[in-house]
């Protein structure tokens, strides 16, 4: 299932999501929260790119994000998101090219969202924020790259009407 961002002069971004695993909401429902959090980001930064790019995002479970968390950073055990950000390639026939995957494991965001007492969607679109920006090449590995992308999150997030997650 796929949808189409594009308004007000920002680049276009498409968005395709999958959901693999029981537990999420309908389709609908996950683009819906997708389109809202990602084309808050795309408002609030300029991207590199004016014509915008294609993201796909994958809802799984804890076992399928284990696989990945050990097999493409070492890390045997199961995470909250993944960001995979594309090569810069052509993709011939693509009407956008490809930013990257985000994927997003069900138990792992449900359990954070009960033990951190926020609404579960609150939280989903907090950490679909947090892949797209490590997708548009934001990291957290030192102290200034952390203070730099957390302030944006609150930012993006605070036009969501979403409590500062890092509070």
């Amino acid at each position: 299932m796929g949808g189409f961002l594009s308004s007000g002069g920002k680049p276009a971004i498409d968005i395709e999501i999958a959901v693999e695993s029981g537990g999420w909401a309908s389709e609908t429902a996950l683009l819906t929260l997708a389109e809202r959090a990602i084309g808050a980001v795309v408002s609030m930064i300029a991207l590199e790119s004016q014509q915008g790019g294609a993201v796909s995002l994958l809802f799984t479970d804890d076992t399928a994000i284990q696989v990945l968390n050990r097999e493409w950073r070492g890390k045997d055990k199961a995470t909250n998101v993944l960001s995979f950000p594309a090569p810069e390639m052509i993709v011939p026939g693509a009407e956008l090219p490809p930013l990257g995957d985000i994927i997003l494991a069900f138990e792992t965001i449900a359990r954070e969202a009960v033990d951190e007492r926020k609404p579960f969607d609150h939280h989903l679109t907090h950490l679909i924020v947090h892949g797209f920006l490590h997708i548009l090449g934001y990291d957290h590995e030192t102290d200034g790259e952390a203070e730099e992308m957390e302030d944006l999150e609150r930012k993006v997030l605070q036009t969501l009407a979403i409590h500062d997650p890092y509070a």
